[in-house]
């Protein structure tokens, strides 16, 4: 449990994240009577989101509870800050579309973050009504700027033998279910996860964004004692929720039909084994190390060179 302070409106309250977290909600026919609470608490719920370098755009749901107003703050309500015990090494929130706040209300937003050399942590705070349940809203991190495309250099060192000229690389998005963090979503444009948090990986999934679809990604993953799923395709959830089993391996493949265009390149970081890959298309990716478990992944999906 980590116990953060902040400051409310009104209020010096302090946070303690007893879980991280991001769920999904449906939406309800009516909205719930406002009520004015008289309470000076907060209920509260937070997610750290980490960031490596760069330029980011946290894109925000819609938060559930009972509307409400605890003194001048309107709940719920998303607060999104920078963690500031290393100065040196913290974020930048730009604002809210334009906006020069980092408050969200009820519907969400976006917020623009710019993470520094070395990464930096923020901190997205949803605040609810006094004996209310909140829970922290979708979350959708999004790169705004590709730094491999301005010179620098690509994410693996020659990898698996490509020539300096990059090949065409395929966006795509992950998602990791990782140990008391449940779900979260990244842009699969570096390595995902928590490399040095001994946070393991339980499940993931892997969609492009562009070029190919869904069904042309296949993944499939492996557990303690050598267990391996099934192949998984159309973006579905490979591993586990809730068991407590690490991923100990994991493989990436394109699908038959289009596996002669393009190529699938990934790496794994484990908890004692380190950096394991790059492996491509179908090689297996575990650690030298039985049953080290997976904390974080770098995938890659390129069109081959014509040649």
């Amino acid at each position: 449990m980590r116990v953060i302070s902040n400051n409310v409106p009104g209020y010096r309250v302090k946070i303690v994240i007893h879980s991280i977290q991001t769920s999904r909600f449906e939406p309800t026919d009516a909205i719930p009577k406002m009520t004015l609470a008289r309470s000076d608490q907060l209920s509260t719920m937070a997610n750290l989101v980490e960031l490596e370098q760069g330029l980011y755009a946290l894109e925000i749901g819609e938060s559930t509870g009972m509307l409400g107003q605890v003194s001048s703050l309107q709940v719920p309500a998303v607060h999104v800050s920078a963690l500031r015990n290393e100065p040196e090494r913290s974020a930048e929130i730009i604002g809210i579309s334009g906006r020069g706040d980092s408050w969200l209300d009820r519907e969400g937003g976006t917020v623009i973050v710019k993470s520094p050399g070395g990464g930096a942590y923020v901190l997205v705070t949803v605040y609810g009504l006094p004996a209310q349940v909140v829970s922290v809203p979708d979350i959708h991190v999004r790169r705004l700027d590709r730094p491999h495309s301005n010179g620098a250099a690509p994410r693996f060192p020659d990898p698996a033998g490509y020539p300096a000229d990059e090949p065409e690389e395929i966006r795509s998005e992950i998602v990791l279910h990782v140990q008391r963090l449940g779900d979260l979503r990244f842009p699969g444009e570096s390595w995902v996860g928590n490399r040095g948090k001994k946070l393991r990986i339980e499940a993931f999934s892997i969609r492009p964004v562009d070029t190919l679809l869904a069904r042309d990604i296949e993944f499939k993953a492996l557990g303690p004692k050598g267990r391996q799923t099934p192949w998984v395709t159309d973006a579905k959830l490979c591993g586990t929720r809730g068991q407590g089993l690490p991923l100990t391996g994991f493989a990436i493949r394109l699908a038959p039909h289009v596996a002669e265009r393009f190529d699938a390149v990934y790496q794994g970081a484990f908890f004692e084994s380190g950096v394991v890959g790059p492996h491509r298309n179908g090689e297996l990716c575990t650690p030298p190390i039985t049953d080290d478990p997976l904390e974080a992944i770098n995938v890659r999906l390129v069109r081959r060179s014509q040649r």
